[in-house]
């Protein structure tokens, strides 16, 4: 068996091979926001599958993190440097935060990345918008995060660590504006092939603003591999497809996958915690379950998450199977986002439209088939209602990785519980135990929960022992391990 990686060996790596350069993290989204409450300013840890990769690395290299300060009391907290240590409780690492305005935030965010290449990146039938506007100020957006890079870096030799599809322009602007940098950085969606990049149109300057970074990472090979082929057709450059390799004048660019993942060993001693085990007790009163199996799926409100098709497929499986009718429940979390713009409030009215008519349709005396909580709920209240769940279904309809699907598993220390997954995550080519379905088939889902409610206790156990074995050996630190190891292989590519 290999050797297992966790914070003390990340932080060896770390002190043994890069104690001589600064660690900078880059990403939209802090770790850590601040607010104002009726109790003062507070503390959050914003709900971010990102965030939760990202920090176990952070505390493992004390570096720093820079992020956009979203939170209305962020600028009350930090120093002359825009700064604070983080955790609270705690400190390891730096937050150093950038501040945007109104506009900036709408076309950068909302805009250009968010109605242009996420839904161009998840090729979920939602037609993506473009504007020179949105473009305009995610330039602006990208040159102004270079900036704070460059201030942080102050002239000394530093890794480089961006997060996401937020920063597409920003390795080719840190390279040229010189210095001992080596940049890499993780696309945590999906990249579509060539074709349905083709109508972005500054896809040259987004394409070659990535190939500013020397290592540049994606969850799994596909998504590598379509990344190369719409290189070779949009760009001038070298592809060496056998060793994903692709140099452009001059400079080389190495393209690997790296699924990430949890910190799998604190979720699962949090989840077995005599607080989580309490906050079990308040949900089954809450829910009303009695006797009832609870069925679970917890998102964000996105229509690239496969909530109508999932409930699409509960009322499927209500319709053929009477004999479950007051003997299971459907509690779907799904918390709002990016809630002003059309895609989304779209989404959310889908959604409550398909549980209002599944309600009516099925309900009896103390019954309800689904229960609808629009609320964000902390890490030990998800993980108590992981616990309860007789299944959870993942049904996206195009996702990089799923992180939900790995802390599903790791809350799951009793060996019981089924995971439905969809076929189109990074997830379900890791996770091969979990009960794959196409969310575009609702009998397929209908099928797939019929067979978790009636799944024996012995299945239940072979299957989720052997994922919760594998996100074990999987786990964030290996990510980061495995990565930065990339770098530090790659390493005589770099110029002095």
């Amino acid at each position: 068996m290999a050797t297992t990686w966790d914070r003390a060996r990340l932080e060896g790596l770390i002190g043994a091979e890069l104690s001589n350069r600064k660690f900078i993290a880059v990403s939209n989204r802090e770790p850590y926001i601040h607010r104002f409450t009726e109790d003062g300013i507070a503390c959050f840890r914003p709900a971010s599958g990102m965030s939760t990769a990202i920090d176990p690395i952070m505390m493992a290299s004390g570096g720093t993190w820079i992020a956009h300060g979203a939170g209305d009391a962020d600028a009350e907290v930090v120093d002359q440097n825009d700064s604070l240590q983080v955790p609270p409780d705690s400190p390891r690492y730096r937050l150093r935060r950038v501040w945007l305005t109104k506009e900036e935030e709408e076309g950068y965010y909302y805009g250009l990345s968010n109605r242009a290449l996420w839904p161009l990146c998840h090729v979920t039938f939602t037609r993506p918008h473009f504007d020179e506007a949105d473009w305009q100020t995610y330039r602006r957006v990208n040159e102004r995060f270079a900036d704070a890079v460059i201030r942080e870096a102050d002239g000394e030799p530093a890794v480089v660590f961006i997060q996401d599809y937020h920063f597409c322009l920003l390795p080719r602007l840190l390279k040229e504006r010189g210095g001992d940098l080596k940049i890499l950085q993780f696309f945590h969606i999906p990249w579509p092939n060539h074709e349905m990049f083709r109508p972005f149109p500054w896809k040259e300057e987004l394409l070659d603003g990535l190939l500013g970074n020397d290592l540049l990472g994606f969850h799994i090979r596909y998504h590598c591999q379509n990344f190369l082929t719409t290189v070779d057709r949009f760009l001038e450059a070298r592809i060496d497809h056998e060793h994903s390799e692709i140099t452009r004048q001059g400079q080389s660019t190495m393209v690997r996958p790296f699924p990430i993942s949890i910190d799998a060993e604190a979720h699962a001693r949090m989840a077995d915690s005599d607080d989580v085990t309490a906050r079990m007790e308040k949900w089954r009163k809450r829910l009303r379950l009695g006797n009832r199996l609870l069925g679970l799926g917890i998102e964000r409100l996105d229509y690239t998450k496969g909530i109508p098709e999932r409930l699409r497929g509960y009322e499927k499986f209500l319709t053929e199977h009477p004999e479950w009718h007051g003997k299971t429940v459907f509690l779907q979390i799904a918390v709002p986002s990016r809630s002003h713009l059309t895609e989304y409030q779209r989404i959310e009215e889908e959604v409550d439209l398909a549980i209002e008519r599944i309600n009516w349709k099925f309900r009896q005396p103390h019954w309800q088939p689904v229960v609808l909580i629009k609320e964000h709920q902390s890490q030990p209240e998800m993980m108590a209602l992981h616990r309860l769940a007789h299944y959870m279904t993942v049904s996206s309809l195009h996702d990089g990785m799923n992180l939900v699907a790995k802390e599903f598993v790791m809350s799951r220390s009793d060996n019981a519980g089924v995971l439905i997954l969809s076929r189109f995550t990074g997830a379900y080519r890791e996770l091969e135990q979990a009960v794959g379905i196409n969310p575009f088939a609702s009998h397929e889902v209908a099928q797939a929960i019929a067979f978790a409610l009636t799944m024996s206790p012995d299945d239940q156990a072979l299957r989720m022992s052997r994922m919760r074995e594998h996100v074990l050996q999987n786990n964030v630190y290996r990510w980061g391990g495995k990565f930065l190891s990339t770098l530090l292989r790659i390493s005589d590519r770099f110029e002095p």
